[in-house]
């Protein structure tokens, strides 16, 4: 993995301007040599100069020393280098000079203007030189020597270093570039793996919650008649026998269809849990998607569906009314098929809204009204008020059969309403969409 931004940039542990030590040997030592050859080049020129031999040395070292500073001024040390050109001296300090100002980040422009100084002033000395060993007889060659002899000099000594200073700028420009951009991509790797997260998170939550409310509605309507079926069991127990067998047969038989539904669920969470070992595995920029995709697999496994339908309603209601309830179902319009979803988000929402009436209304008359219309399914679960010598089984509530119903209802874009009536009872009311 990449490291950021700030971890590339270095530590400045030099002195002054130096970003690190070696740099700083490096650039004494550059300033060293040159000061040592503009020192040896300083005794001609005080002899030229007819100025004592001491004052051009240590003219010359003053100049040469110029080049310890080519990383913070590299202007000043080419512009010491041109001005010392015409007493042939500096030699070293042109070429480093060059070179670290065309790596530089200054201008193109003011690199362009200070190397064609550069080169001017480095031609012209060199004309003026071979010009005078020309005349003096030193040189016996043509009158073409003297251009060419310049030319080759002063392209020589500043092409070289300007051209590798350039490119040398422009490979440390694309190299941070690129940095950049890799720093760029694993932020953006850090943000989506994030959110990845974040949707991972969200989608573990869901499933809890989808589990929790298929719990509830798989066991709490069939725990509850069987809890409304041993109070009446009881009560009948001596004083009519055959009824008390038909009640036990009939808790018996719940029984066991809970303990079917609660192995067929239990079944899909252990399963459940192997894929979630293996998607464990994958990398973290994929966890959202595999999270979604294992949230949608538990969901089609979990029998949403194979789930009741409506044509199972008669079954439920069946069920209620032998377990004492006094209940009706009406159909409004032609049944037709749903998708099966829909089917079984209205079977739970009835088979919720009797389990209500068992718990708190027990003994009241029901009325189950279904209606199919041209888009949509409505449903409607209302009881009258319980009579006042109704026996209760008292039956406990963990509030969340309403929540669930509702969620189910506005997951798939359809309205729930639930509340007292003015007569004294409970309504239940749903419309889902029919596609």
């Amino acid at each position: 993995m990449t490291t950021t931004g700030e971890e590339h940039v270095p530590a400045r542990t030099g002195p002054w301007w130096w970003a690190r030590w070696r740099s700083a040997v490096l650039d004494g030592s550059l300033a060293f040599v040159s000061a040592l050859e503009c020192a040896v080049e300083g005794v001609p020129f005080a002899r030229d100069a007819g100025i004592p031999v001491a004052a051009g040395v240590v003219f010359g070292v003053l100049a040469g020393s110029v080049l310890v500073i080519r990383r913070k001024w590299p202007i000043a040390v080419v512009l010491v280098s041109i001005a010392i050109t015409p007493a042939q001296m500096g030699f070293l300090m042109a070429i480093v000079g060059l070179y670290t100002l065309a790596a530089s980040e200054l201008p193109r422009r003011i690199i362009a203007s200070l190397a064609g100084m550069s080169l001017v002033g480095m031609f012209i000395v060199t004309f003026v030189r071979v010009r005078q060993d020309t005349a003096s007889g030193d040189v016996t060659l043509g009158d073409w020597f003297v251009p060419f002899a310049s030319i080759s000099a002063s392209l020589g000594v500043t092409a070289p270093p300007l051209l590798l200073g350039l490119y040398v700028g422009a490979r440390r420009r694309l190299m941070e570039s690129l940095r950049e951009r890799a720093d760029s991509l694993e932020r953006e790797l850090q943000l989506l793996a994030e959110r990845a997260e974040e949707r991972a998170e969200w989608a573990r939550n869901e499933e809890r919650t989808r589990i929790a409310r298929e719990m509830h509605d798989v066991v709490a309507h069939r725990v509850s008649l069987m809890v409304v079926h041993a109070a009446a069991l009881q009560a009948v127990a001596r004083k009519d026998p055959e009824k008390a067998v038909r009640n036990a047969a009939l808790v018996g038989d719940m029984g066991r269809q809970a303990l079917t539904e609660l192995r067929e669920m239990l079944g899909v969470l252990r399963s459940g849990d192997g894929v979630e070992r293996r998607e464990r595995a994958v990398p973290l920029a994929a966890v959202g998607a595999a999270a979604a995709a294992a949230a949608s697999r538990a969901a089609d496994e979990s029998g949403v569906g194979e789930g009741p339908c409506l044509s199972e309603l008669d079954e439920l209601i069946g069920q209620s009314a032998a377990a004492g309830m006094a209940v009706d179902l009406s159909v409004e319009g032609e049944s037709r098929l749903y998708a099966p979803v829909v089917e079984q988000t209205a079977y739970r929402v009835v088979q919720e809204a009797l389990t209500n009436v068992h718990k708190h209304a027990a003994g009241a008359k029901t009325h189950v009204r279904l209606a199919h219309r041209a888009s949509e399914i409505a449903m409607q679960v209302e009881n009258e008020p319980p009579p006042e010598a109704a026996s209760s089984a008292r039956l406990p509530s963990g509030g969340n059969g309403l929540v669930g119903m509702e969620e189910r209802v506005s997951a798939l874009g359809g309205v729930f309403v639930s509340g007292p009536t003015d007569a004294g009872g409970f309504r239940v009311s749903a419309v889902i969409p029919a596609s």
